[in-house]
């Protein structure tokens, strides 16, 4: 017979008040509790906490505090990962996260859903659907990205945008709900170069 949280690990309807749902929430926020009070001076005990509460297996996430997950080991994240302060990652389905991404501060990745009927969602019946982020996604302050969207690789995720749906790789999406404003091109790719060309040269005057 399956459990309340092989349920959710499945996308299924669970139901939210389950004994080791709440459980396993509980050791997420103490483990959160301690991330969030640590000092910027002890970076190993916040590597610690984080090997702790998430799957880096490259253990070089930078997530600055104050952080907020739901269990923590359904989040799933690549190499070279950044967030700024003050994330949310309500992980009760799978967030997975690819290589060299970057978030803004106030990014909220929403795996949750609740049903629209009331009669059910008032027994405490709730689902989640995985969220997917490509590999060097950058993602603005104060994005939300909603239950079941896939980002493609190389995407811009503006400041503000509500992703409700799928976004292409290496396009630039902005607004509420978010649409493609413009593909990243190869003129792109030219100019920011070039940029780099120029700062690589004040460097050695």
């Amino acid at each position: 017979m399956a459990t309340d949280h092989d349920l959710m690990l499945t996308n299924q309807l669970y139901d939210s008040t389950a004994a080791e749902l709440v459980q396993l929430r509980a050791c997420a926020k103490r483990k959160v509790y301690r991330y969030n009070q640590s000092t910027p001076a002890e970076a190993t005990l916040r590597a610690q906490l984080l090997k702790q509460l998430l799957d880096c297996p490259s253990a070089d996430a930078y997530i600055k505090p104050p952080l907020q997950v739901d269990y923590g080991q359904n989040l799933h994240i690549g190499h070279h990962f950044y967030a700024n302060a003050d994330c949310l990652f309500l992980d009760v389905a799978a967030i997975t996260i690819g290589n060299n991404v970057m978030l803004g501060p106030h990014v909220a990745l929403y795996t949750a859903g609740h049903p629209i009927v009331a009669s059910v969602r008032n027994e405490n019946l709730e689902f989640g659907q995985p969220i997917t982020i490509g590999d060097n996604v950058w993602i603005g302050g104060n994005v939300v990205v909603c239950p079941g969207v896939t980002i493609g690789a190389n995407a811009v995720i503006g400041a503000g945008a509500v992703v409700t749906k799928d976004v292409p790789p290496a396009v630039v999406v902005v607004g509420n709900p978010a649409q493609v404003l413009r593909p990243i091109t190869a003129a792109d790719e030219a100019y920011w170069q070039a940029q780099r060309q120029t700062y690589l040269t004040q460097l050695s005057h």
